[in-house]
């Protein structure tokens, strides 16, 4: 049953989706000029914003290289004036010298509370991520795990239990929540579930006598790997803002734990996903979107109401960070940090059976299209629909907890556009890109001239490119442009193909052997497989759905997981 009556916007995501594909054979008949001029402007404004991207990106990959070279630089005069002492300590010094080697970004005053949601995931897998934040410096100082257990899945006790035994004094708290899966007006996912355990595991925290101000709140997927030198570059961001309680620091993803058991397609789908993200993080408005990977202080979480918790909140992360610029106007902004999150690709046995995977994961990342009326509505001051942890309707607070600059008051308005552009190029350019880029052309082409036989579909004296100069010379550019169309994508896969093999050598300290060699070239061979599978094909669907505003069932990405 169809439910806009109260949202006119939800209209927007179908009408692209199905009106692109219709006027595709039907705008060069009934419409001709008009579709020669749209399809003009697209492929300009396609080709603009990516070579945008690209100049993003490649700007996003260096300041992960100075990071991780900085860093290495670090290490070595630490290691150095280590070997220096050891040289002249006797056997009774050396304990004392080892603890005194700390980060030189350490810092006792925040408290990091990791976020941890899973549903069905392998307890190998989890206890894996959770043993990776373990070995951190400040782990049992100043970490707190909340592992946010859903109360559906079958033993999620037994599960959390062991794990809270494995890791027994490694932390300052160890927080298990069991997300009920009957809450009113709730829909059940990531987001509900990071909601519910956040509230819960911050209330304890703060119960227990962590001061609210100094609780950084990390929210990581099952298989993140979060280094140690995110949270020190969390630190260091957080204490040179001006508004250090409104950021939301965000670092880029890489898929490299796993990639080579997988197929190409799906390797070549989470490097362009990986690719778009690192190039989203160089905004120098500070208006961008994390993934997977975040952190944002109690304050900012709970002075706008924690996590929206209804079916249109499926993708958690961009939606918290919109819902974090507009409710707080404009005061909140991204702050990158050039910190490579690792993550595993879906894996599962059978060939066929992990593309059928990935397309599963690719279908519910692609459902964040309720953004789109979500965003429009937040830039209309349009009310605002959600439903809170504890079911609860209604519209967040606004009030601030410190006053706005009268810059960030005045130019918001700026924001709101620009905010609205990036949401619908995220999540139009999937739903037009493959269907235009590969078929509008060649049928424009098939109507305007016909082959022999075939025809005419125009009357000679309406078509355009026959009776304007006009628009033939702006038919000829067209088909010149589209030459073009790929070349920005070319450069970025370059770049990361370099950014790849330097992250896992000089970062997580891997031979050239196991990294990626000239062979993966190879891999992309399977782009149109990878587009059209993981891409175009979900999130037509997912546009599509918005017509009936149907409720998914809570299905994670099967991730093949053997513990070393």
């Amino acid at each position: 049953m169809v439910q806009f009556a109260d949202d006119p916007f939800e209209f927007i995501a179908p009408i692209i989706c199905i009106g692109s594909f219709l006027l595709m054979p039907l705008g060069p008949i009934f419409l001709p000029r008009f579709w020669i001029l749209c399809i003009f402007g697209y492929f300009l404004i396609f080709l603009g914003t990516q070579l945008n991207h690209l100049a993003k990106f490649y700007m996003t990959a260096q300041s992960i290289k100075k990071t991780i070279n900085e860093y290495n630089a670090r290490l070595k005069s630490q290691d150095d004036d280590e070997k220096s002492n050891y040289a002249l300590a006797t056997d009774s010094d050396l304990t004392d010298m080892e603890s005194s080697l700390v980060n030189t970004y350490d810092s006792d005053f925040l408290v990091h509370a990791f976020v941890i949601p899973n549903y069905a995931e392998p307890e190998a897998l989890v206890r894996d991520t959770i043993g990776r934040i373990a070995i951190h410096k400040k782990a049992c100082t100043n970490y707190v795990i909340i592992l946010a257990m859903e109360s559906s899945e079958t033993y999620h006790r037994t599960k959390s239990e062991n794990l809270k035994e494995h890791f027994k004094d490694k932390f300052l708290q160890f927080v298990i929540t069991n997300h009920p899966s009957d809450l009113p007006g709730e829909a059940r996912g990531k987001g509900s579930n990071i909601s519910y355990g956040a509230r819960k595991g911050t209330a304890e925290m703060i119960a227990n006598g962590i001061d609210k101000s100094r609780i950084i709140i990390t929210i990581c997927d099952s298989d993140s790997h979060v280094p140690e030198l995110y949270v020190s570059e969390v630190e260091k961001a957080f204490s040179r803002s001006q508004h250090p309680y409104y950021r939301v620091f965000a670092p880029p993803i890489f898929f490299g734990r796993n990639c080579f058991k997988v197929p190409a397609a799906v390797r070549v789908t989470d490097i362009t996903w990986s690719s778009m993200i690192l190039a989203n993080l160089s905004s120098s408005r500070g208006i961008g979107f994390p993934c997977s990977t975040y952190s944002i202080s109690w304050k900012l979480a709970d002075q706008i109401g924690y996590w929206d918790t209804d079916a249109d909140a499926v993708g958690e992360d961009m939606h918290m960070t919109l819902k974090c610029l507009f409710k707080t106007e404009g005061q909140a902004r991204m702050a990158p940090i050039f910190v490579p999150i690792n993550l595993t690709n879906v894996e599962t046995e059978g060939y066929i059976d992990n593309l059928r995977a990935r397309f599963v994961q690719a279908k519910r990342h692609y459902n964040g299209v309720a953004d789109v009326s979500y965003t429009l509505r937040s830039a209309l001051n349009l009310p605002t629909y959600c439903v809170d942890a504890n079911g609860v309707g209604g519209k967040p607070p606004t009030q601030s907890h410190a006053k706005l600059d009268e810059n960030e008051c005045t130019t918001f308005w700026f924001d709101r556009i620009v905010i609205v552009l990036k949401v619908l190029e995220t999540h139009f350019v999937p739903v037009t890109s493959g269907w235009l880029m590969f078929f509008a052309v060649p049928l424009m082409q098939f109507v305007f001239y016909p082959p022999e036989g075939y025809g005419p579909y125009l009357d000679p004296n309406v078509n355009p490119v026959l009776v304007s100069s006009f628009y033939l010379g702006v038919w000829n550019v067209l088909k010149f442009t589209t030459l073009f169309l790929p070349l920005p994508l070319f450069g970025t896969l370059g770049i990361y193909e370099n950014l790849h093999r330097f992250i896992d050598i000089e970062f997580f300290k891997k031979t050239k052997e196991e990294t990626r060699t000239w062979k993966n070239y190879f891999d992309y061979v399977s782009m149109p497989i990878a587009a059209w599978m993981f891409m175009t094909l979900p999130s037509n669907i997912a546009s599509c759905k918005r017509l009936f505003k149907t409720r998914d069932q809570y299905v994670v990405a099967e991730k093949a997981f053997m513990e070393s």
